[in-house]
């Protein structure tokens, strides 16, 4: 708590003493901290594999950007309906999925991620196909990088909080427990498939979020939002911080993000330098960056 309290505390006087390039960085950062967390509530606390993660981030991404563009609604009901429409879809595609484990759950959530892709790729007048949904109407209050940099970080801090309560409470626990002991769980009276169901919903619906912070970003939206690389990279985020803490992911993302930004401007190899990075962090730090600094703090007690 000592460690989130200094944070947010940087985070709120980044803006004052950083310049531009640092507040749009750490916006970006936050945003995928977001999807990362959300993330985290499939596979850190519920033990499910989703290699179609990304399809509620870009669902959530073109709800805002049609809404606000196309339909030209208020922002004040844009954002929570992107939100909402995210979760929906969620609802409809977990509902297939729960009812597989293991792999099999993994693959149907990857078919489904490739079909909103595949609706997104051909559905050109309405999402733009390939080309993209280009100038988003952004509210002129908050066209603002430091405006949308502290937008970002109330949505964000209020999200974390509210997956925060949810993990730490009875449903969140029994999410765990489906995680460590299925059949066990059925044994005693859970129903898994609704556990898992509504923890589907959640993430969905908190990708949808991000999604919609990151087409307010970045005034448009593109298809690679959607394909199965967007998942891939916050499963990466989510491993590289550390699955078995609530806070891993973010530092993943921004960790993720960061040495993206810098290694590029050394060399053009980043994909080899990230493979490196993730032997080397699977290989000696299988808990995550925040894995291996709770494992030292407790050698040091």
């Amino acid at each position: 708590m000592i460690l989130l309290g200094v944070a947010a505390a940087l985070l709120l006087l980044l803006p004052l003493v950083g310049g531009l390039f640092v507040v749009y960085l750490a916006t970006e950062i936050m945003i995928f901290a977001l999807f990362a967390l959300s993330f985290n509530l499939l596979l850190g606390y519920g033990g499910l594999i989703s290699f179609g993660h990304a399809a509620y981030f870009a669902i959530g991404a073109y709800a805002c950007a049609v809404l606000l563009t196309t339909v030209g609604l208020p922002f004040i009901i844009v954002f929570p309906a992107a939100a909402i429409i995210s979760g929906l879809c969620a609802l409809v595609i977990g509902y297939f999925c729960v009812k597989l484990t293991e792999i099999y759950f993994s693959m149907l959530t990857l078919a489904f991620g490739q079909l909103v892709w595949a609706v997104a790729f051909k559905w050109v007048g309405v999402t733009g196909g390939d080309t993209g949904f280009i100038g988003v109407a952004v509210p002129d209050w908050l066209d603002v990088p430091v405006r949308f940099y502290y937008f970002t970080f109330l949505v964000v801090a209020a999200c974390a909080w509210i997956m925060w309560r949810i993990v730490n409470s009875a449903y969140g626990f029994t999410l765990v427990a489906t995680r460590e002991n299925r059949n066990r769980a059925e044994f005693i009276g859970v129903d898994v498939r609704r556990i898992q169901l509504v923890a589907f919903v959640l993430a969905g619906t908190f990708a949808g979020v991000a999604g919609s912070l990151f087409t307010l970003f970045n005034h448009s939206v593109f298809v690679e939002s959607a394909w199965w690389t967007q998942s891939a990279e916050v499963m990466i985020m989510s491993i590289l911080g550390g699955v078995g803490s609530f806070i891993g992911p973010a530092v993943g993302a921004a960790t993720l993000l960061l040495l993206d930004r810098f290694i590029t401007e050394w060399t053009v190899y980043w994909p080899t330098v990230l493979a490196i990075i993730l032997l080397a962090v699977l290989f000696f730090f299988p808990d995550g960056l925040m894995g291996f600094t709770s494992k030292r703090k407790k050698k040091g007690e």
